[in-house]
Parts: C-alpha cells; sequence; structure tokens
C-alpha cells in the first residue's frame, strides 16, 4: 500500500458523495439494491466507532421522477422542485430502512448556499453535522432542491460534498460515479487509461473532461467531480474519485480509482464557502487604492475606496468587489443595500458618521467576511 492510500485507510472523519446515476434506475426511481450495497460498505466501514462519515447523495429529484410520470429531469425548476418534494422523503426514507439493518440512526441535513455562506447560518450547519456525529448518527446531506433558488443553489451536489468535507473538518472525501477514475480520454474509447494519481492541475491540463452522463438523472459528469476535487484537495483534504461499485476499495485504502493529492491547507472555513458556493448579488467597482489594500493589505474596504454600484443588493448580500477594468478580485457580504451605497460612496467613515449617525461608521465588507479571488 502507498503512503497516500495508506493515509486513507487511516483517515477518521471521511465524506462520501453518491451521485444520482449509482442510486436511481435509467427510468427515475430508486433502485433498492443499488442503495443497500452502498449502505453494506458504509455500515461495514464505521464499525467499531473509529470512522464518521457524512453521505452527500444525490438522487431526490431522480427519485421523484418516476411517481410523477416523468421520464426524464425536468429543465424548469418548479417541476424539478416538485420532483425533489416527492423523491427527498423516499431517499430518506430508503436510507433509514437500509441502515437499521446494522443499527444505525439516519439524520437529514438539507442545505442552500444561504444556510453556509451567511456566518450564523454557517455555524448552525456545523454544530449540527457535528452533534450528529458526536451522537453516532450518520448525517445524509443533500442540497434542499425543494425550496432552492436559482440564486441560492450549489448546482451540483459534487461541489457541495468538497464544503460538507471543509464543513466537517473531513481527512477524506471520497467521490462516487460510474466511472471507475478520472481517464485521459474517453473511457469508452479504447487506448485511454485511468490516471492513478493527481498532485496538482498540471497533470491533467492535458484531459478533456466529459460531462453529464446519458440517463439524464444527473446534473454533474465529471467536470464537476475533478472541479470538486480541486477544491477540497485546495482546502488540505484528499480526494479519491471512483464508481460505487469500488467504494469499499477506496476506502480501505487499495489502489482503485484517482487519488487527489492535498494542494493546499485548511483555510478559514466560511470563506472557502464564500468563494466557492456564493452567487454575487451585485458588485462593487473599486480604486486601486482599495484593490490593493484589499488584496495585499487584507483590509476591510471602506466607503471612500469605491467608485461606483452595480446590482440591486441587501445588506448581507454576497458581492463581487472588482477593479477598476471589471475583473472580480474578491468576493464579500455587504454592509448595506444597494441603494443606500450611493450617498457614501468616496467618503470617509468618519464624515459619514457625523453626517448620518454612528451607524455608518462602518465597513461596507469587513475582511471577516471577504475572501480574495486573484492575488
Amino acid at each position: 500500500m502507498t503512503e497516500a492510500r495508506q493515509q486513507v485507510a487511516q483517515a477518521r472523519r471521511i465524506v462520501v458523495k453518491i451521485g444520482s446515476s449509482s442510486l436511481t434506475t435509467a427510468s427515475g426511481g430508486l433502485d433498492a439494491d443499488r442503495v443497500d450495497a452502498l449502505v453494506d460498505v458504509l455500515a461495514k466501514a464505521r464499525s467499531g466507532g473509529e470512522k464518521d462519515i457524512v453521505l452527500v447523495s444525490s438522487g431526490a429529484i431522480a427519485a421523484g421522477l418516476a411517481p410523477l410520470g416523468l421520464r426524464r429531469r425536468p429543465k424548469d425548476l418548479a417541476r424539478q422542485q416538485a420532483a425533489a418534494s416527492v423523491g427527498q422523503g423516499l431517499l430518506v426514507a430508503r436510507y433509514t430502512a437500509s441502515f437499521a439493518r446494522y443499527g444505525v440512526r439516519v439524520g437529514q441535513v438539507l442545505l442552500t448556499t444561504d444556510d453556509t455562506s451567511r456566518r450564523a447560518h454557517y455555524r448552525n450547519a456545523y454544530r449540527t453535522l457535528d452533534q450528529l456525529l458526536a451522537m453516532g448518527a450518520l448525517p445524509v446531506v443533500n442540497e434542499n432542491d425543494t425550496v432552492a433558488t436559482d440564486e441560492i443553489r450549489f448546482g451540483d451536489n459534487d461541489r457541495l460534498a468538497a464544503l460538507v468535507a471543509h464543513l466537517v473538518r473531513a481527512d477524506l472525501l471520497v467521490l462516487l460515479s460510474d466511472v471507475d477514475g478520472l481517464y485521459d480520454g474517453d473511457p469508452a474509447r479504447p487506448g485511454t487509461s485511468r490516471i492513478d494519481e493527481v498532485r496538482g492541475p498540471d497533470d491533467i491540463a492535458h484531459v478533456q473532461i466529459g460531462s453529464a452522463g446519458k440517463a439524464g438523472v444527473g446534473t454533474g459528469g465529471m467536470v464537476t467531480k475533478v472541479e470538486a476535487a480541486r477544491i477540497a484537495a485546495a482546502a488540505g483534504i484528499p480526494v479519491v474519485l471512483t464508481s460505487a461499485s469500488h467504494a469499499a476499495g477506496a476506502l480501505a485504502g487499495r489502489a482503485t480509482g484517482t487519488y487527489f493529492h492535498r494542494t493546499g491547507r485548511r483555510s478559514a472555513d466560511r470563506l472557502l464557502w464564500l468563494a466557492h458556493a456564493s452567487t454575487p448579488q451585485g458588485a462593487l467597482i473599486l480604486d486601486e487604492g482599495a484593490v490593493h489594500a484589499i488584496v495585499d493589505g487584507h483590509k476591510s474596504l471602506l466607503p471612500a475606496g469605491i467608485a461606483a454600484v452595480e446590482g440591486d443588493f441587501a445588506a448581507g448580500d454576497p458581492v463581487e468587489l472588482r477593479d477598476p477594468h471589471g475583473r472580480a478580485v474578491a468576493r464579500g457580504l455587504v454592509n448595506f443595500d444597494a441603494k443606500e451605497l450611493p450617498q457614501l460612496l468616496g467618503r470617509s467613515t468618519r464624515d459619514l458618521a457625523r453626517e448620518l449617525g454612528p451607524g455608518y461608521e462602518r465597513e461596507v465588507v469587513h475582511r471577516d467576511d471577504l475572501v480574495v479571488l486573484h492575488a
């Protein structure tokens, strides 16, 4: 066993993500045998209490297709939400019954980006997941498709899994799909081979990566899995990408799938969500001095450094911070409504407090609520 795979076997807290195509039939509806096979592997891996496992499971919308008479995943948000409403109950009920064979309790956790990019909501998400694990339950996480709008969606559960792995301080992320790893070409074509290890982006810069599968029940494909692996690896979490049928081997540290080495260190928890899971509701155009203060000096954004405001956002919303050329250099949570800001631009907080009151002697974006995108 290589040193990398030995680290996999020794991981104590693991996030496992399973895709829709690995849980459902092509026509929609849950495949009970597939669910049970996954549960068998996870229950065995956590037996003895030495490992914590969080399951990020797709399949809610796919599970709701057949019961609602839908042949394929609908494109419109309203019918997706309806399918999720029906399918989410079926999915969790199936997991609950299957894990009950091993005496394991299941706790459902539904998230939107709004729950995780705002400070108080983020802390609540962490506390819930951590407490479930402390009490011996197995959290089943999914995007809250029933109520999520386009503006507050993760878009795919691969990225959600990478962010959850960071949230719960996981030692390992395992991404399971219907392909047994990342290939240097189309796996269906002769002459292609699986990439065993990825040490950084340069290792796969030449690889053409495919999109969602033919079944039409998922949203991801290899593109989103590689992006999720990049996010997790950059945050200090190794990743194994393989097929659901090789899940047991992956968790045991055997040489299956593609192993993504860590490429960075753990960052501030909530800032990872802000960078990768939030959708900016507007933009603030900065002068060069403010860009330098934020990117190089890690300072808060003050009204004096803002040249213009774009979009219609409310206090607490994520916004992009752009340089004078329109390039996004940072993202942050804004402390004022868009309609409040024009009267503040270019002015010192001391002057604003004197004229408008003490509530205006504060940052537009505090440095604790700000992540730099380009150095």
